[in-house]
């Protein structure tokens, strides 16, 4: 099992926080917060985007990327099923690997789904932004692992279906139907706004 943890940044309606940093409270790391930034401090917005087998198929690979293009990323692909629908097989895996090296992981939906806490932990509130109801769909299901189970995400979480009317990840990605490249199109459109 890949083990990952990610260093998190808090910002606040300035746009950042104090640059200075600390580690506290176990391995926990994070800005030195004035009382200005405190009061200031709102969520981190993180945009998604999934790929799955067709319509109602599969998940095949999700990506989160923060608000703050100089945050670390995250991605995951999962096992391919038996039976990849020809479109995906043409359009979406040639690209799975079409990542950085150091976030390239494939994982099990258990794995990828405490990959999702881990590198969601840090913050108290996260923002997750979709342009497509599946993607939503998708994320919220990864996060169940088992019957009444679910990863470890014991904080609040908030979902955001935004209308994108006018955009298409296709035509603004760098590397079309790739999750991350995708979330990161969807990032800029977004914050362009």
């Amino acid at each position: 099992m890949a083990v990952w943890r990610a260093s998190r940044k808090c910002y606040g309606a300035s746009r950042g926080a104090s640059p200075a940093w600390h580690v506290g409270g176990g391995d926990a790391i994070g800005p030195v917060l004035s009382d200005t930034d405190k009061a200031v401090l709102l969520f981190m917005r993180y945009f998604l985007d999934t790929e799955f087998n067709g319509f109602g198929g599969v998940l095949i690979s999700v990506a989160l990327v923060p608000e703050h293009a100089d945050d670390e990323e995250f991605y995951v692909s999962l096992p391919l099923p038996d039976d990849v629908e020809p479109w995906v097989a043409q359009h979406v895996v040639p690209y799975l690997r079409h990542v950085p090296p150091g976030i390239d992981l494939e994982l099990n939906r258990v794995e990828a789904a405490d990959h999702v806490a881990a590198y969601l932990e840090g913050d108290s509130d996260p923002v997750i932004i979709a342009d497509w109801p599946e993607d939503l769909a998708h994320f919220c299901a990864l996060l169940v692992t088992g019957p009444g189970q679910m990863a470890g995400v014991d904080f609040g979480l908030r979902l955001e279906l935004i209308n994108a009317a006018g955009f298409s990840a296709a035509a603004n990605s760098r590397v079309p139907h790739n999750a991350l490249h995708d979330a990161r199109a969807l990032r800029d459109f977004y914050m362009a706004d």
